[in-house]
C-alpha cells in the first residue's frame, strides 16, 4: 500500500480488472514468469476443489462520500459504504458464493478495491492493487466472485492507500451449518479509532507522519532506523486523492514549521511492549458510535450471547471488558481455540474474537480502551432497569486476567499436524518513527514493482515465517489467503501482533496458490513500506 497518490498515477486509465488483464499488473508477468499469476491455472484448480453449495449470494457495494452521524451530535464528512459505517454485515453459509458488485462512486477519480480480511479465497479476488487486479476506477464497477469455504468472524476493506481509515469497512460472517457453540443470540462489535471528517483525513495523516519525528526536529528516542533506508517521497503529489471537500493541513500546532496536528506523543503500554501507537484520533466508536451516544444492545438476563469482536482501527489496538461479565474465549481469526475464561482481551488492528457472555441483570458498559492511548470506545449491554454509566467509565475488569493470542490453543480439529518444514523465511521488521520508514527487511515495498523481492514458496510446503521485530514499535502482522499456526499448537490467526525487539514465529502449509501480500495492518505502516509479497513459484 505504499501510496494511493502512487497508485491513481500507476493506474490511471487502466480501467477495470479482468481475470485476463491481470498479467499487465501483476508479478505475474513476463518479467516474472517463474511466479504464479493470480488468475492462473493452479489458481482456478484450487478453486475448483474447494466444496460448494452451488447457492450465490448476490450483494452490491456502492463506496460513495456520505456524511455520517456519529452520535453525540458528531457529524463526519467521510466515504462509506451505502452511507453507512460500519457498512451492513454480509452472512453467509460454509461453502457459499459471494458475487459482490463494488460501485465505485467516490470523488476526484478516486481508485479503490475490496480486500476480503482472513478469507483464503481465490488469488484474483483478493482485491490488491496492482498485485491482484487493476484498482476499480472513479464511475466503475467491479465483481468479486468467490467459494468462501471456512466458517468464521472477517470483515472487508479497502486496500488502496490509507482508505482502510475511512468509513469503507463492514464484518463478513461466514455461518457454520454444523455449528458446535451453543448460545442464544449474536452481537457483532466493531471497533474504530476515527479521525475522518472531523480533525481532518487519512491522507493528511499520513502527510504528517511521512515528515517523520526527524523532520520535526525531534525524537522518539529510538535512536535512527535500523534498516537505514528511506521510504518513497510521496510529497510532490500530496492530495490528490483526497475527497473533494478535504480541508488542507493545518499548521497550527507546528514544531519548525511542520504540522503537528495528528501525531501522538507519548502512547505507552506496558501489553504492547512501549509504543502504543502513533496517531491522535478525537473518537473511538463501537459500532460507528461515539461514548457519549452509545451503541446498545438489548437481551435477557440469563441468555447467553456470542460477541463477534472486529477491530477495524488504522493505529490502535483496545482491551475489551463487558462490566461485571467473564468472557469466554471461542475463535480467534474465524478459527477455534480451546475456551479461555477471562477478563477483558487485547486485539489489534485487522484481528477478531468470538467471545461468549452470560448476560447478568442491569445495564453495563462494554469497553474498548484504546491501549496506551489515554481514550476508549464504548456500547452498553441493556437486560434491565437502571441509568447508563458515564462515558468515562471503566470497569474493574480492563484491569484483570487479559488475554492476548500467546495463551491460546488451537482446537484439537484444527491444529496443524506436526511435519518437516520446507521453506523459512526470515521478516525483519524494521525502520523508526524518526524518519517513518516503515519497511520489511530494510526494503520498503515498491508498488510500481510488487514482485521485486518476493519471499518465495512452492505449493505443498510447509512455510516458517520468522517474525523478528527490531523496531521500537509493536506491528500486526497479517497474511493474506492464508491462516497460519503461531509456535507449536498455538492458536491458527491471519493476523498476529508482533512486540518490539521480539521474535515470533509462525507455520502455514502452501495449499492457496497465487501472490499474497504480507503487511503490517497499521495502516499508516504498511501505506509507507511495512508490506512484502508471498509468492508461489510455478
Amino acid at each position: 500500500m505504499n501510496s494511493i497518490n502512487r497508485r491513481s498515477v500507476l493506474l490511471a486509465g487502466l480501467g477495470v480488472a479482468g481475470a485476463g488483464a491481470l498479467a499487465a499488473c501483476s508479478g505475474g508477468t513476463s518479467a516474472t514468469p517463474d511466479l504464479v499469476n493470480p488468475s492462473g491455472s493452479s489458481v482456478a484448480v484450487t478453486e475448483q476443489r474447494r466444496k460448494g453449495t452451488g447457492r450465490t449470494q448476490n450483494v452490491t457495494l456502492t463506496a460513495a462520500p456520505a456524511m455520517l452521524d456519529l452520535g453525540g451530535g458528531v457529524m463526519a464528512k467521510s466515504w462509506a459504504f451505502s452511507g453507512r459505517a460500519p457498512g451492513k454485515d454480509i452472512r453467509l453459509s460454509v461453502g457459499d458464493t459471494l458475487a459482490a458488485e463494488l460501485s465505485n462512486q467516490l470523488p476526484n477519480r478516486t481508485t479503490t478495491s475490496i480486500h476480503w480480511h482472513g478469507i483464503a479465497m481465490r488469488n484474483d479476488m483478493d482485491g490488491v492493487p496492482p498485485v491482484t487486479q487493476q484498482a476499480v476506477r472513479a464511475g466503475a464497477n467491479f465483481t468479486y466472485r468467490f467459494i468462501a469455504d471456512a466458517p468464521g468472524t472477517y470483515f472487508f476493506h479497502p486496500h488502496v492507500g490509507v482508505q482502510l481509515d475511512r468509513g469503507l469497512y463492514a464484518p463478513l460472517i461466514v455461518e457454520d451449518s454444523k455449528e458446535p457453540l451453543s448460545y442464544d443470540e449474536e452481537w457483532v462489535v466493531v471497533l474504530d479509532d476515527w479521525v475522518d471528517g472531523v480533525t481532518g483525513t487519512p491522507d493528511e495523516v499520513l502527510a504528517e507522519l511521512r515528515q517523520g519525528m526527524g523532520g520535526m526536529g525531534m525524537s522518539d528516542g529510538s535512536g535512527t532506523s535500523s534498516s537505514g533506508h528511506e521510504s518513497h517521497d510521496m510529497g510532490d503529489m500530496q492530495g490528490m486523492d483526497m475527497g473533494e471537500d478535504s480541508p488542507s493541513p493545518s499548521t497550527s500546532a507546528t514544531s519548525g514549521g511542520m504540522s503537528m496536528k495528528f501525531m501522538l506523543m507519548g502512547a505507552e503500554s506496558e501489553l504492547l511492549g512501549g509504543d502504543a501507537g502513533d496517531v491522535k484520533y478525537p473518537y473511538h466508536l463501537v459500532n460507528g458510535r461515539v461514548p457519549a451516544d452509545p451503541d446498545v444492545y438489548r437481551g435477557k438476563p440469563g441468555r447467553r450471547v456470542r460477541l463477534r469482536i472486529i477491530n477495524a482501527g488504522g493505529d490502535t489496538a483496545y482491551r475489551v471488558a463487558l462490566g461485571g461479565h467473564e468472557l469466554t474465549i471461542t475463535h480467534t481469526d474465524g478459527f477455534p481455540v480451546a475456551h479461555e475464561q477471562v477478563d477483558a482481551l487485547l486485539i489489534g488492528m485487522g484481528e477478531r474474537y468470538d467471545v461468549l457472555v452470560t448476560l447478568g441483570d442491569g445495564v453495563f458498559p462494554l469497553v474498548a480502551l484504546a491501549e496506551g492511548k489515554d481514550a476508549a470506545g464504548m456500547a452498553l449491554v441493556r437486560t434491565g432497569s437502571g441509568s447508563a454509566p458515564r462515558a468515562t467509565v471503566r470497569p474493574k475488569e480492563l484491569n484483570g486476567r487479559i488475554l492476548t493470542a500467546s495463551r491460546l490453543r488451537a482446537a484439537d480439529d484444527v491444529r496443524l499436524p506436526s511435519k518437516k518444514v520446507d521453506r523459512v523465511h526470515r521478516v525483519e521488521l524494521t525502520g523508526a518513527m524518526d524518519k517513518y520508514n516503515w519497511a520489511i527487511n530494510g526494503k520498503s515495498f515498491a508498488m510500481d514493482d510488487p514482485a521485486a523481492n518476493p519471499l518465495t514458496i512452492e505449493e505443498g510446503q510447509r512455510v516458517r515465517l520468522d517474525f523478528v521485530n527490531t523496531t521500537q514499535m509493536w506491528h500486526p502482522m497479517h497474511l493474506h489467503g492464508h491462516t497460519y499456526q503461531l509456535g507449536i499448537g498455538g492458536p491458527r490467526k491471519d493476523t498476529a501482533i508482533v512486540l518490539p525487539k521480539k521474535k515470533l514465529s509462525v507455520i502455514f502449509d502452501a495449499d492457496n496458490p497465487g501472490q499474497w501480500m504480507l503487511h503490517c495492518h497499521n495502516a499508516y505502516h504498511g501505506e509507507v513500506g511495512m508490506m512484502a509479497l508471498v509468492a508461489y513459484q510455478a
